[in-house]
Parts: structure tokens; sequence; C-alpha cells
């Protein structure tokens, strides 16, 4: 990209990888709950009876034949769904501990902190699969950050145990994605999102990064001032096509809670193009579930923000 002339963005998902890796190593307690866990699926990979006996005690039980998942210690997500496989057979495993043994076995505690780690980093990994899609934007990721933050700074009943790797967590998002609000590809994208527009930023980054967007708007029509532009009126329109819509999470929550709360107050913008920005932003963000593309193709004569 470099070598082209083209800006471009490091990986998301693998900042985000090295943020949970952080998050996972701070807490003795839960890197070795994670380490048990590991030693038995490694028992079952390794073992075809003890993997047959494993489903026969699925199938006494009238539980789905599933098969424990492998972490790749390099992929954060992996181990996510290892914790996953082995809380999902928590009874089953139970059963065969009675009759057969183990290399090692998850106290009643252990299984606690396991349940509470996979609970913290869900909204993680649906992240991950999020940047991780064909769709992807780069308008996704300062609102991500945002809604990792306000979860991450939540204090609930359900913290103990795991607070130095929370704290960890919080301490590693905000520092690996320090930059991402002062980045123009990012905050740029944020605002001309439908979504987002000016909700999501902290640290009173909205005034600046929408004066820089107005700066950007009066250089493009200074540039095509010389050129003359007919335009034909179009009545405004809603948008209205969706995306697939996702299921609700945590994260959903705090999207939505975000979207509502007040506009950070900017200082009064110029005529034309700012007037035409200002008029975008007043109104209500679009659900997440809406594509910000097809919204623009929609509204893009509406809201030409562009100065005559």
């Amino acid at each position: 990209m470099n070598d082209a002339g083209l800006p471009s963005l490091p990986c998301v998902a693998h900042t985000l990888q090295l943020a949970v890796h952080e998050g996972l190593l701070a807490q003795r307690s839960i890197a070795d709950a994670i380490a048990v866990g590991r030693k038995i699926v490694g028992h079952f990979k390794h073992s075809a009876l003890a993997y047959s006996r494993l489903e026969d005690i699925q199938g006494q039980l009238n539980q789905p034949i599933k098969r424990l998942q492998q972490d790749v210690q390099t992929r954060w997500n992996s181990t996510y769904y290892m914790l996953q496989s082995l809380i999902e057979q928590k009874r089953v495993l139970g059963v065969y501990v009675s009759e057969h043994e183990l290399p090692d076995c998850l106290t009643a505690h252990q299984w606690a902190l396991m349940e509470k780690t996979v609970a913290i980093l869900a909204p993680f990994e649906e992240l991950t699969k999020k940047v991780s899609s064909y769709d992807a934007l780069a308008s996704d990721v300062i609102p991500a950050v945002t809604v990792l933050v306000r979860l991450l700074n939540r204090e609930t009943d359900e913290d103990h145990g795991v607070k130095t790797m929370k704290a960890t967590l919080l301490a590693a998002v905000k520092k690996r994605f320090s930059d991402v609000e002062t980045n123009p590809l990012y905050f740029i994208s944020t605002i001309l999102d439908p979504r987002y527009k000016d909700r999501f930023f902290s640290n009173n980054t909205a005034p600046e990064a929408k004066l820089h967007l107005k700066q950007e708007l009066q250089m493009m029509s200074r540039a095509e001032a010389e050129g003359s532009r007919a335009e034909a009126a179009e009545p405004p329109a809603k948008l209205f096509l969706k995306a697939q819509a996702s299921t609700s999470s945590s994260l959903d929550t705090v999207f939505e809670e975000i979207a509502k709360e007040q506009p950070q107050a900017a200082q009064p913008l110029a005529a034309g193009a700012a007037i035409e920005l200002d008029t975008y932003l007043g109104e209500a963000p679009s659900p997440r579930e809406d594509s910000p593309l097809k919204y623009w193709g929609v509204n893009k004569i509406r809201h030409d923000i562009r100065e005559s």
C-alpha cells in the first residue's frame, strides 16, 4: 500500500487478538483454568476410545453429539470456542470423570472462572467476526472501540475473580486503539456512516473531526467551482433496505444506548456544505443493521454536502 502511495489501515482483527491475549495472560487463575481445559481437550483428541465413550454419554443424556474444540494459542477466538465447548459439555464430562481418568480436572472455581471469561470475551468474538466479514467497513472501528470501553468500564456482580483480566483488557484496548479517533480514514468514515455519525466519539474529538470534514468538503467544492453542475431536485428519502438482521447481544444494547445519546456540541459552521452536514448529523442515526452504502445510494442527492 505504501509503495502504491495509498493510505492503509492496520488489521483490526489482529489488534483485537493482541489485546485479548494480554487480558487472558494477566490473571494467573484464568490462565491456569485454560491450561487445564486444554489438557482435557487434548486427552480426547489423542484417544479415539475416550471420544467414543464421551459420545456414548452424550447420547445417554440426550445431548447433541459434539466434539470438544481444540484451541490454537495464536488465535484467541479459538480459545474462546474451546472454553465454550467445555462449558457445553460440563455435565457430560462430570459423568465421564466418574468412570474414567483424565489428565487433570477443573475445580468448581475454575468452571466459574471459565464461564465469566466467556461472558466477557463474547463482545470481542462478535466484533472479530464483524470486522472479518466481507462487508466490513472502516467506519465500524471507532464505534466498536467505544462500545468495548464502555462495557469493560461497567462493574457487575459477576466481576469477582476476573477483575484483573477485565482491567487489563480495558487498558489494552485503550492502548492499542489510542489513535483511531485522530486518523482521518477512521473518523471521516465514521461521521459519514449514517448508523454512527458523531455519536460514538470520545475525549471530545467529535468537534475536531467535524471541522476536519468541513474543510475537506470546502476543498472539494473549490476544486469543482470551475465546472458547472446541473442537479435535479429529489424529495427527502428514508432508508429502507436492510442488511441481514443480527441477533441481540450486549453489544447491540450498548450501540443503541450510545446512538440515542445527545451528540457533542460543535462550533457553529458556515453556510453551504457545513449547513448540509449539520442537517445530516441532526437526523437520528440509522439502525445498526442498515447498510450505509445503500443509504448513500438513496440519499446522495438529498445530502449533496458540497457547496454550490
